[in-house]
Order: C-alpha cells, then structure tokens, then sequence
C-alpha cells in the first residue's frame, strides 16, 4: 500500500474534520505568498489576465536612490519598482507607466502597471 503524500494527505484530513474556515484559508494563502516572496516567488497577473499564479520573481537591489525591486515577468522580460519612504509603497522606477498600489491584504499589497498586476509583502500596518 502506498502512503498518502501532500496534497492528497491534505485532502482526507480535511474530508475527516470538515470544511476549513473561510479565515484559515486566507490566512494559509496570505503565509504561501509570504513565504513564495521570500523564496523569490511572487503571483502575478500578467497582459491583462484574470487569475493570477506564481510565475514572476523578484530580487531586491540597493542603488543610489534606495531600494529597488526587479520583477521578473517570465519569457517577457521585467519591471523596476523602487521603493519609497512616504507611505505610497513603491512607484515604477522605470518611470514609463506609473505604478497603482492597492492594500489587499494584512502585509499584502497589489501592484499595477499597464495590463500586469503583481502581488507583493509590505508592511500595511494591519490594514485590509
């Protein structure tokens, strides 16, 4: 017999102890996007698409100016966000298309640019 692994472990633990709260759920997906952004993993929404998944990277860069962010965008190339100090989050440091940050979360902010949206940990002081 072959022993049940991962998700499928998962899966009859929760068929055993019911539905997981809606709470417990957001929060698990709001840890995986923290965690996947610490490995260098972020979701992104790329060219206008609905759903978004963990393609694009990011990497941190120190420069004149302070921090910049480099998103990577798979087989499309990337973007630069620098990182402020008063509040606004980050602001593209391409300085082609203006970046529209949204809070969606505890710790989780929206990025927009053009028709790309990426999903990114900052520090939202406990906004939602």
């Amino acid at each position: 017999m072959r022993k049940l692994g991962g998700i499928a472990g998962f899966l009859v633990l929760a068929a055993c102890g019911g539905a997981p709260e809606n709470g417990d759920l957001a929060e698990a997906e709001a840890r995986g996007s923290r965690e996947a952004a610490a490995s260098g993993h972020i979701e992104c929404a790329l060219e206008g698409a609905k759903p978004f998944d963990r393609t694009c990277t990011v990497e941190e860069m120190s420069g004149v100016d302070g921090t910049v962010l480099v998103v990577g965008r798979p087989n499309v190339g990337y973007r630069r966000l620098q990182i402020t100090t008063d509040g606004r989050g980050v602001v593209s440091a391409d300085g082609a298309e203006p970046a529209k940050v949204t809070i969606v979360g505890d710790g989780m902010i929206e990025v927009a640019i053009g028709g790309d949206r990426y999903r990114l940990p900052a520090n939202t002081g406990g906004a939602n």
